[in-house]
Order: C-alpha cells, then sequence, then structure tokens
C-alpha cells in the first residue's frame, strides 16, 4: 500500500487541473464555432462546464498511464455555418490550447496568491490544506500548458492540424487531414518513444521558470 499511496495521491492532485483544463478546452471550441454562427456544439449540450460531457475514454487513460498527455472528447462544429470556412475553422482550433493558456495562467495566479496569504504555513493545520492547494495549481500550471502544447501539434485530428490545412492549397489540406484516422496510433508511437516528452517538456520548463519560479 506505501507504494500505492503516492500514485493515488499524484492521480488526484492531477484530477481537478486535468478536469478544468479539458472542459474549458472544448467549451472555448465550442463557444467560438457558435458565435461564428454554428449552433452544433449547443445543439450537442457541449457548452457546458460539466466535465463529464467532454470525458473522452481512452484521453483519460492516456492521462494516467503517461502522466503527461491527455485529451477530451472533440466537440461537434460545422464549418458549413461560417462565413469563411477555413479561415474560421483556424479561430475554433486556437480556441482551445488558448483557454489552456488561460487556464495555465489562472493557476500561477492561485499558487502566487496563496503564497502571499498572511499564514503561518508552518503549523500543521495550513500545511493540511495549503500544501494540496499549492500542488494543485503547479499541476495545473503544466497540465495546461501541456494540453496546449499536445493539441497544437501538427498531427490530424488535434488543433495544430486545422491550422496547417489552412496554410496548405485546399487540395492537398483535403489529403492531409484524411489521416486523421491514423492520428491516434502516430500519438501512441510517439508517447511510447518518448518524442512526446521531447516536445512537452522544455515548454513546460519554461511555463515554470516564467510562472511559478
Amino acid at each position: 500500500m506505501e507504494t500505492i499511496a503516492p500514485h493515488i495521491q499524484h492521480l488526484a492532485i492531477m484530477a481537478v487541473p486535468f478536469l478544468v483544463g479539458i472542459t474549458c478546452h472544448e467549451v472555448a471550441h465550442g463557444w467560438v464555432s457558435y458565435l461564428l454562427g454554428d449552433p452544433t456544439p449547443k445543439l450537442a449540450g457541449r457548452l457546458t462546464a460539466n466535465p463529464l460531457r467532454h470525458l473522452d475514454p481512452m484521453g483519460t487513460l492516456a492521462l494516467m498511464l503517461t502522466q503527461t498527455i491527455g485529451w477530451a472528447k472533440p466537440v461537434p462544429v460545422d464549418p458549413r455555418h461560417y462565413a469563411s470556412p477555413r479561415r474560421d475553422m483556424v479561430l475554433v482550433a486556437l480556441a482551445g490550447p488558448a483557454a489552456n493558456l488561460v487556464v495555465a495562467f489562472a493557476c500561477a495566479l492561485f499558487f502566487w496568491g496563496l503564497g502571499s496569504l498572511p499564514v503561518d504555513w508552518s503549523s500543521p493545520q495550513a500545511a493540511f490544506w495549503g500544501r494540496p492547494l499549492a500542488n494543485i495549481a503547479m499541476a495545473g500550471v503544466s497540465i495546461n500548458v501541456a494540453l496546449a502544447v499536445f493539441n497544437l501539434l501538427p498531427i490530424p485530428p488535434l488543433d495544430g492540424s486545422k491550422i496547417v490545412a489552412w496554410l496548405l492549397p485546399p487540395h492537398l489540406a483535403s489529403q492531409y487531414l484524411r489521416w486523421e484516422r491514423f492520428g491516434f496510433i502516430a500519438i501512441l508511437i510517439l508517447a511510447m518513444t518518448g518524442a512526446l516528452s521531447f516536445v512537452i517538456r522544455p515548454a513546460l520548463r519554461l511555463a515554470q521558470a516564467l510562472l511559478l519560479a
């Protein structure tokens, strides 16, 4: 039990910022799409702060196993409702990672706010509630920066692929997006080989240095 307890505690600390992160990410996609004239996210009931509506079983399992990456159930959108489908699809794609960066910044503010409280942190009472909250805030920075960077990777169906598709000529963009069926396999290979960590960890170190140091 002694060897399992730290892992359970670690997952419990990660759970709150992960749920907040994926919820804000998906709601941001849906709201921007809705504001651009697409009723699909609202009709699908995805403009909600209920994380259960956004959880993806495989994405949650990936987070538990890798403790680095995870993803949510994609919000359905219909670009046919947009005034400029190619441009507006990029705005919708960028909304998710942007929301994660906002959450990361909010977590950093919360972390610094805890430290500025007139509390005797050496007391058992303060340590009992203060240390878990500080750990959750720090995890919130790391997880949300990781979600932003991960989703900006140019692998269909991640958000970064929508940006690449916008930059490509239409005929090449459609061929590129057809690789979406192999995207999950590519992500698994990158995770197993450590390539994902190679990309994400420098961004995490930079974020921690700027926001938490």
